[in-house]
C-alpha cells in the first residue's frame, strides 16, 4: 500500500482500531468512522500523535441510509483516498426463529447493504487515479454453517462472495481487494453477543493486531481470500468436506459448546 487518505468502518474498536493503527504506521491519513464519537476522538488524537498523520472523526449508524448517505458522501469528496476498509460489525447471537426479525434485518443492512454501498462509491475515486485497495471484513463464519449465527453467517458469505467476484471484475486496473476472514479474535464482539467463549480453546484465538497485520501483508501478495492464521487456515481444509459431514461436524460442535456453557 502506498500513502494516502484510508476510511475505516467500525473504528473505534476490535479489527477496525487496529487497521487503524497499522494505516497510520504506514504514513495514510484515516478517516474515522463509528457510531460512537467519543472513542473515536480519543484515537484520532492517539493517532496524531503518535504517527503525525492527519485523523478525521465521522460518527455514523450503518444500519441507517443517513448514516451509510453521509460516508458515501464523505468518500466521493475525497480524492485521494487509496483504501476503505469496512470492518463495521454488530454482535447478533440467537435461533433465528426466536431473534427479533427488526435487529436481523439491521444487521444485513449494516453487514451487508453498507459495505456494498461504501465500495461503489469509493470505485470511481480509485477508478480515476488508478491505484486504491479495499477491504472487506467477512469471517470464517461464511464458510461454517453453525446455529445461532444464520443471518450472520450469510452476511459474510456474501460478502465473500460478493468481494471475491468484483476483484475479478476490477482485473486491470490497479486496484486491489480483499475479503478478510477471521476466525475467532480477541475482541469485544462475543461479549456483545452475550456469547460465553470459556470453552474456545486459548490456541484458536488471534489478537486484533495479528488479523489487521496479515490483512496487509496478504494484500500486498493479491490474496483476494484471506484467511489469518496457520491453525485457522489448517481448520480451512473442513470446508472443502462434503456438505453433509460438515454440517453434521458443526452441529456437533455446538452442541459441545452449549453442554460446556451449561456446566
Amino acid at each position: 500500500m502506498g500513502k494516502g487518505t484510508a476510511l475505516v468502518t467500525g473504528a473505534s474498536s476490535g479489527i477496525g482500531k487496529a487497521f487503524c493503527r497499522a494505516l497510520a504506521e504506514r504514513g495514510y491519513d484515516l478517516i474515522l468512522v463509528a457510531r460512537s464519537r467519543g472513542p473515536l476522538q480519543e484515537l484520532a488524537e492517539e493517532l496524531a500523535a503518535g504517527y503525525g498523520v492527519a485523523a478525521e472523526v465521522l460518527s455514523a449508524d450503518l444500519s441507517t441510509e443517513d448514516g451509510v448517505d453521509a460516508v458515501s458522501a464523505r468518500i466521493a469528496e475525497t480524492p485521494h483516498l487509496t483504501a476503505l476498509v469496512n470492518s463495521a460489525g454488530d454482535a447478533l447471537d440467537g435461533f433465528f426463529a426466536s431473534t427479533d426479525i427488526g435487529r436481523q434485518t439491521a444487521s444485513v443492512r449494516l453487514h451487508d447493504l453498507a459495505a456494498v454501498r461504501l465500495t461503489h462509491a469509493a470505485l470511481p475515486v480509485m477508478l480515476r487515479r488508478g491505484r486504491g485497495d479495499i477491504v472487506n471484513l467477512s469471517s470464517m463464519a461464511a464458510f461454517f454453517p453453525f446455529p445461532g449465527s444464520a443471518v450472520y453467517g450469510a452476511a459474510k458469505a456474501f460478502t465473500a462472495s460478493f468481494t471475491e467476484t468484483l476483484a475479478l471484475e476490477l482485473k486491470g486496473t490497479g486496484l486491489r481487494v480483499q475479503a478478510l476472514c477471521p476466525g475467532f479474535t480477541r475482541t469485544q464482539f462475543h461479549g456483545r453477543m452475550g456469547m460465553d467463549v470459556s470453552a474456545i480453546p486459548e490456541w484458536m484465538w488471534m489478537s486484533p493486531e495479528e488479523v489487521a497485520a496479515e490483512s496487509l501483508r496478504a494484500l500486498e501478495r493479491g490474496r483476494v481470500i484471506c484467511i489469518p492464521g496457520l491453525k485457522n487456515k489448517l481448520m480451512a481444509a473442513s470446508f472443502k468436506l462434503p456438505r453433509p459431514l460438515l454440517q453434521r461436524g458443526s452441529f456437533l460442535l455446538w452442541r459441545l459448546l452449549e453442554r460446556s456453557r451449561s456446566r
